[in-house]
């Protein structure tokens, strides 16, 4: 758990990465690292405009680790 803003909690909302990422660049990495991770864990589909933002953003992320946890 990430602590927020009540203001950063509204933004985002229930988007995805393909309308919504963190404010501060620097967190982008961790936020989707973290969203991949949880994809990976439960499975959840990953529409096109997804998978796109997502690549974009971790393109600028080299050598960031992604654990995942595996749901039992």
């Amino acid at each position: 758990m990430i602590a927020v803003t009540t203001a950063g909690n509204r933004s985002e909302a229930d988007q995805d990465p393909s309308t919504w990422l963190p404010p501060a660049a620097g967190y982008r990495c961790h936020y989707v690292t973290d969203w991949g991770a949880d994809k990976t864990r439960w499975g959840p589909s990953v529409d096109p405009a997804e998978r796109a933002a997502l690549a974009d953003v971790l393109g600028g992320c080299p050598d960031v680790p992604v654990t995942v946890t595996q749901a039992r």
